[in-house]
């Protein structure tokens, strides 16, 4: 059975810790967080269980959230977990609301996991991530250029170093003698 939570989640800012902290926007967590576009597969997630059997499936955001947290540590299912239950950016980063000293889910689950979300499925997010990356820096060229057109001009940013060292190393040299033999002929 699976059924959608249609609670927004809190901003990393107002994500409750018990310390009275917040999460910094900065995190790498958060980060990712913000970059994948949970609900866009969210339905398609939803449509491998049914409405009336069995007991209420993980979200598809702890799902996917919990096997990326498990890739890029490198750990075991059970060291995920406990990873998650430790820090309260992966709690973050698989949608929970706030920090809770429990773990959210057994390891067992990651082996479901696994079989509902496949390499086909990885895909499809990949390509999504990409694509909304690649249209938000066209608008922000397309946004130079409007400034550009406007006769507004725009501030350089930065300096450029150049180091000779990476000059091709085929350039003749007066004293080379090929130039010598080659005048000859």
């Amino acid at each position: 059975m699976y059924r959608k939570e249609e609670q927004p989640l809190p901003p990393p800012e107002k994500f409750e810790l018990p310390f009275e902290g917040k999460l910094s926007p900065n995190n790498r967590w958060v980060i990712m967080a913000e970059l994948i576009p949970w609900d866009d597969f969210e339905e398609e997630y939803a449509k491998l269980f049914s409405a009336e059997k069995g007991a209420p499936a993980k979200l598809f955001r702890m799902a996917l959230g919990t096997l990326i947290i498990k890739e890029k540590l490198g750990t075991s299912d059970r060291e995920t977990i406990e990873q998650i239950r430790e820090n309260p950016y992966l709690q973050y980063f698989i949608g929970l609301n706030c920090y809770q000293q429990e773990p959210p889910l057994e390891s067992s689950m990651l082996v479901h996991f696994r079989k509902r979300i496949d390499g086909e499925l990885i895909n499809k997010i990949n390509k999504k991530i990409v694509k909304r990356e690649i249209d938000k820096s066209d608008k922000e060229v397309k946004k130079k250029d409007c400034l550009q057109e406007k006769g507004e001009k725009i501030k350089n940013k930065g300096k450029l170093i150049l180091d000779a060292t990476c000059a091709p190393a085929d350039i003749k040299y007066p004293t080379d003698l090929g130039l010598i033999n080659s005048r000859q002929n």
